[in-house]
């Protein structure tokens, strides 16, 4: 039976839920939430669904709530307020170790124990697969939509844009994005807010790098369908007028289109020899062929990736960046060694 990853102690307890089908018969199948929980409550929330319809027999105590709502209103109030393993914990002393909820659309269990560990990461009939607005919003060949022989072939991929050896060749263009960024938004300025400014520097240099983009038209519309486009990623996955989803998936509709339109620029560039595999992250993945001379992956597979390598590196480099301005703020020592290079 699927359970939730957890330190004996719950000093780090990830969530990860199974439908309240997981007692029937069935491909069970994981789903990794999207967003993070505060660090204290782990990495990815994961969970586990069913295919096979929810059947009253045989399930833990709890509540599915209201229909489509569930508890998400709950957990994200908690996670709003950086209390989210309080939340986890107030349902372990009221239910215990296992009990049933609703989350984002669809009945969970939330199982909790080391026992997890071995099940989650031993179970041959578990697979990875997104929440369903996940999946809609980065799309359906995203990397932590796939499996198996799938999943190797596009993280392979990735790596050949990520290995150490290549990081050197970024460094000239993340150097002229941060110069450009800091005198264009703290030169002559006695207060700024910090972390905005990170998000939006962060946002430029992974612009920079996966896609090619200065700055420009293009750059500043991906910019506003980014956020639109990660306002909805755990919204409830009801695609109505005025809503926070159907915003999110409009605006994701938009980034994947200019996308597959640089997609096409690099495809052309690479045929004439104006552009190198190192250019960005599309023209490094439309480079890669198999063994029999094909391209290692499809249009769809670079466009999806290169939106969730966009997503995977925003909120957490802009957070990390944002702490160690507040560090050596308060703390001049470190500042001036850091400035004389010590």
């Amino acid at each position: 039976m699927p359970f939730c990853l957890s330190h004996s102690t719950l000093d780090l307890i990830t969530l990860i839920v199974v439908p309240a089908s997981h007692c029937c018969n069935g491909t069970l199948r994981c789903h990794r939430t999207p967003r993070r929980l505060p660090d204290t409550a782990g990495r990815l929330p994961v969970c586990w669904k069913n295919k096979a319809r929810l059947r009253r027999r045989n399930l833990p105590p709890g509540s599915l709530g209201l229909p489509l709502v569930g508890q998400s209103l709950g957990l994200l109030r908690a996670m709003r307020r950086n209390t989210a393993e309080r939340w986890l914990q107030d349902r372990i002393d009221r239910y215990g170790p296992v009990s049933k909820l609703s989350l984002f659309g669809a009945p969970m269990v939330f199982v909790a124990g080391p026992a997890a560990n071995k099940v989650v990461f031993l179970h041959e009939a578990l697979a990875p697969k997104q929440q369903r607005s996940l999946t809609m919003v980065l799309g359906r060949k995203n990397i932590l939509e796939l499996v198996g022989d799938d999943h190797r072939r596009v993280c392979g991929a990735l790596m050949q844009f990520l290995k150490p050896e290549m990081l050197p060749r970024y460094v000239g263009k993340i150097d002229g994005e941060v110069r450009r960024h800091f005198l264009d938004r703290w030169a002559d300025r006695r207060t700024v807010t910090v972390l905005p400014l990170m998000k939006l520097l962060t946002f430029d240099i992974i612009a920079t790098l996966l896609f090619g983009l200065g700055h420009g038209a293009a750059r500043d519309a991906l910019a506003g369908d980014f956020e639109r486009m990660m306002g909805g990623i755990w919204a409830v996955p009801v695609d109505l007028p005025f809503t926070a989803f159907r915003r999110s998936i409009r605006a994701a509709d938009r980034a994947r289109r200019l996308v597959a339109g640089i997609t096409r620029e690099r495809k052309a560039a690479l045929e004439q020899g104006t552009a190198t595999r190192s250019s960005d992250l599309i023209a490094c993945l439309l480079s890669l062929t198999d063994s029999r001379g094909e391209r290692l992956l499809t249009e769809e597979e670079i466009i999806d990736n290169s939106i969730v390598s966009l997503t995977a590196g925003h909120d957490t480099s802009a957070i990390l960046m944002t702490f160690m301005v507040r560090h050596l703020a308060n703390d001049p020592t470190n500042l001036v060694a850091m400035v004389q290079g010590k």
